[in-house]
């Protein structure tokens, strides 16, 4: 199987020179990593290519480090079903540099793209309606980011006394609790009915 996914691997890296940077086999699984600025023609490729018919898109997602310059991989998972074969595609951007959007050669990531836009705050060059999808209008920040605070910045309620949906800073009405799972469980005191049963036999 590693083998297969090895020839594969390699067989991308000639189709597309410089568009592909390389790629590894680990857990059963090809990665292929590629520059930023050629995904449009990585996919249009891997789809195409008779060799390779890569023709079901099957989502976008990304992954954030902020410990890099570029802290984003835009990830990519496409298949074939002609050649029962899946691929992930990885490549690598900032919070400013915007990646191009791949709706023309996959209608179906729109969504995905937008998802990813919201959550991470990667911009998609050439997407027709990169809006925010899974947060609320006027929401600061992007959620999924590592730097992202764990409650947020705003919460929306709906006050009766104003009647419309107002926005206030988060608030936590209990204090951040530490539990120790590691002391061992310790009976009551007392005795308790049928303990006794437990003794005599």
């Amino acid at each position: 199987m590693d083998d297969r996914l090895d020839e594969l691997g390699q067989a991308i890296l000639r189709a597309l020179p410089g568009a592909v940077t390389g790629y590894t086999v680990a857990v059963g699984e090809l990665t292929v990593t590629a520059a930023a600025r050629e995904i449009v023609a990585v996919t249009t490729r891997l789809r195409d290519d008779p060799e390779f018919q890569f023709v079901a898109f099957v989502d976008v997602t990304a992954v954030d480090w902020p410990q890099r310059s570029r802290r984003f991989d835009v990830v990519y998972h496409l298949l074939s079903p002609y050649k029962n074969r899946r691929i992930r595609i990885k490549i690598e951007t900032d919070e400013a540099t915007p990646v191009p959007s791949i709706i023309s050669v996959f209608p179906g990531a729109d969504w995905f793209e937008r998802e990813v836009f919201d959550l991470y705050g990667v911009v998609f060059a050439g997407h027709p309606d990169l809006r925010r999808i899974l947060t609320d209008y006027g929401f600061e920040g992007h959620p999924l980011r590592k730097d992202f605070p764990l409650t947020g910045f705003l919460e929306v309620r709906w006050d009766d006394e104003q009647k419309r949906v107002v926005y206030e800073k988060v608030q936590l009405g209990q204090e951040f609790r530490n539990f120790d799972f590691l002391s061992p469980w310790e009976g009551p005191d007392y005795a308790l009915p049928g303990d006794e049963k437990a003794k005599a036999g």
